[in-house]
């Protein structure tokens, strides 16, 4: 695809993750207060869209409570700031194999498989204008560890997220990922035009190299809409480069926990650095309006009770 720089740019804020971030740092939230305001925070200093998990008040481990997404859905829906909720919909095809010898039977507390109706249902309850679709199956870091998405959990959970009427954001950690969700449209399972993530330098899918970066972005048809991330210390030269080829940026705490060398951030804090970064190249950076007129989002009402 030919390439110019997005001269109109969102910010998405991956405002806690699944991972095991909570010990590593105090300000990666964990109630759904917590993730709400982290998640306003977020929005304050710029971020047009929010990427929530929920987590287990008490330990911080991942959860897929209903009632957890559904008060982090309410309290930000019923905030002052406008933003647009994107919840994850990742959770429950996790699988821990035994040993390299023994394989089977697979690690039980570890393991977490589930059908695509109950890793919906949070979706189907709180009705986000985006939710994330990751596209394909790979090999984490961790020695025993497969995300597991098969092309018939896709398409079935494809397919009620089009029933929906939620947007799916496509999580790309491979080019094969981006040759399935390409097959995905093609078949009339998500609409046309698509949202893709681009996820950089998650062991072990693609590598955050420009060789390997240009390779994905050269993968994303013309009309589609991206962004990009990468991790750590290379959270924020990955704004630069999404905005250069093209794309939006996605910053936050899921994916990187530092504003600087040995200095922990908060999201609100790397949403902001983005911003600069972002304004420094030239770029105007849209907001959530924006955003539900490119994409073509619905936005949903507050519920009608009122947290304390």
């Amino acid at each position: 695809m030919p390439l110019s720089m997005n001269r109109e740019v969102f910010i998405t804020c991956a405002v806690t993750g699944s991972g095991g971030t909570q010990d590593r740092s105090l300000h990666v939230p964990r109630s759904p207060r917590q993730i709400a305001e982290s998640a306003i925070e977020a929005a304050k200093a710029g971020a047009a869209v929010v990427h929530c998990h929920v987590r287990d008040p008490e330990t911080g481990a991942p959860s897929r409570d209903l009632a957890l997404y559904r008060e982090v859905t309410d309290r930000i829906r019923e905030a002052d700031t406008d933003v647009v909720l994107n919840l994850t919909a990742g959770m429950g095809g996790d699988i821990v194999f035994g040993s390299s010898e023994a394989p089977f039977p697979v690690n039980a507390d570890a393991t977490d498989m589930i059908g695509a109706t109950e890793r919906m249902a949070h979706i189907a309850e709180c009705l986000p204008e985006i939710c994330t679709l990751d596209c394909g199956t790979m090999n984490f870091a961790e020695a025993d560890y497969v995300m597991t998405n098969t092309p018939g959990m896709l398409r079935a959970m494809g397919s009620m997220m089009t029933e929906l009427g939620v947007k799916p954001e496509i999580e790309a950690f491979d080019t094969g990922h981006l040759w399935f969700a390409k097959e995905l449209v093609r078949e009339g399972t998500l609409a046309s035009p698509a949202l893709v993530q681009l996820c950089m330098g998650v062991p072990w899918g693609a590598p955050n190299d420009l060789n390997t970066f240009m390779a994905m972005v050269n993968n994303v048809p013309s009309d589609w809409t991206w962004s990009a991330f990468s991790l750590g210390r290379d959270q924020m030269p990955y704004a630069a480069q999404s905005v250069l080829a093209g794309g939006n940026v996605r910053v936050g705490l899921e994916d990187n926990l530092f504003l600087e060398k040995g200095v922990l951030a908060t999201n609100a804090q790397l949403v902001e650095r983005a911003a600069s970064v972002i304004t420094c190249m030239g770029a105007r950076i849209i907001g959530p309006e924006d955003v539900r007129r490119k994409l073509g989002l619905r936005k949903q009402a507050p519920a009608a009770k009122v947290l304390a």
